[in-house]
């Protein structure tokens, strides 16, 4: 049996902190509509992110993956370097 990553969420954001071994933190901002007031707001999420190979710095622009529960926090995976 073989799962499709098509059902898997992805983002895309900026990383945050590297300071933990095979472990970023990624900002996610999406803007939210509240329908009473009518206006657009943004909203800032961290992640904590498993990479494998410590590619990634503060500063980047990377692409996240849902995956399965890897530790206490980190339930997402580095797909790919942006900028």
């Amino acid at each position: 049996m073989t799962t499709s990553n098509a059902q898997r969420r992805k983002f895309t954001g900026t990383v945050l902190a590297c300071k933990m071994h095979k472990t970023i933190v990624v900002v996610v901002d999406r803007l939210v509509w509240n329908a009473k007031y009518r206006k657009q707001y943004q909203q800032k999420t961290k992640f904590a992110v498993h990479d494998e190979k410590g590619l990634a710095t503060v500063g980047q622009t990377v692409v996240i993956e849902e995956c399965r529960p890897l530790s206490k926090t980190k339930r997402w995976r580095l797909l790919s370097i942006v900028k």
